[in-house]
């Protein structure tokens, strides 16, 4: 039996808007070195549940769990310096900045090492290295996303929250961007995706799980199921391992 502690885990979660819930009871978990999608239709609650993971909403019940610790409700700043980072799907980097300057954003969480870990980051995104000086609004949505990655790296991050990370990128561009979320699970980190696409969710992650309704229909271990399999539970609302 594993017994290994999540490194991040939501367990119960009730929350929403106001008078208006939109979570009713969402169970999920990430381990380090795992990466996790949640996929649904839109209006799910998928956005709702980063929301709440991230301290952007209240939450009426329910915990969220940082490698076995308590973190419901706090601040999104201190989020951020516990280990969690999020890379939104649009507006991610700072337009008019160089890469460089970008990536230094990422700094304010830091006292010391700054210049070692910029170094850090160009090695693990070297296509960034040759346009460090480079406006960041005039590369690609590729080379922006990986801008974007980075910075969120750069916070020490040891759980990433992406939102449909390779939405309107080419085939090209999408398969870099897949590459830069494989090796960086290699690294260790939990990831954890929104995703629309799935084709996307069987080819990179480890583990699907599927939202309607605000509920989670169930999470899978994608080399067990099928993508008839997932389209099933967001179309049906049914897991296919459930019993008629």
């Amino acid at each position: 039996m594993n017994n290994v502690t999540p490194a991040l885990e939501l367990k119960d979660i009730f929350a929403g808007y106001g008078e208006t819930e939109i979570l009713h009871g969402v169970n999920l978990s990430v381990n380090m070195g795992e990466i996790v999608a949640i996929i649904g239709p839109n209006g799910a609650g998928k956005s709702t549940a980063i929301k709440a993971i991230l301290g952007l909403l209240n939450i009426t019940k329910g915990s969220v769990l940082l490698n076995g610790n308590d973190i419901t409700d706090t601040a999104p700043d201190r989020v951020v310096t516990k280990g969690i980072s999020y890379v939104p799907q649009t507006h991610n980097v700072f337009v008019n900045l160089s890469v460089q300057e970008n990536l230094e954003m990422g700094a304010w969480t830091r006292s010391e090492g700054i210049n070692e870990r910029l170094e850090e980051m160009f090695t693990l995104f070297p296509d960034l290295r040759e346009k460090r000086r480079q406006a960041a609004g005039s590369l690609s949505g590729g080379q922006r996303q990986s801008v974007a990655i980075a910075r969120a790296v750069y916070f020490d991050a040891k759980i990433l929250i992406m939102d449909e990370p390779t939405a309107a990128l080419g085939p090209q561009e999408s398969e870099m961007v897949a590459e830069l979320i494989q090796e960086l699970k290699k690294q260790g980190l939990g990831i954890f995706l929104i995703e629309h696409d799935i084709h996307n969710v069987m080819k990179l992650c480890d583990r699907a799980s599927v939202m309607k309704n605000g509920k989670l229909v169930g999470t899978e271990n994608v080399a067990n199921v099928t993508e008839d399999d997932i389209l099933s539970m967001i179309i049906l609302g049914k897991n296919p391992k459930d019993k008629d």
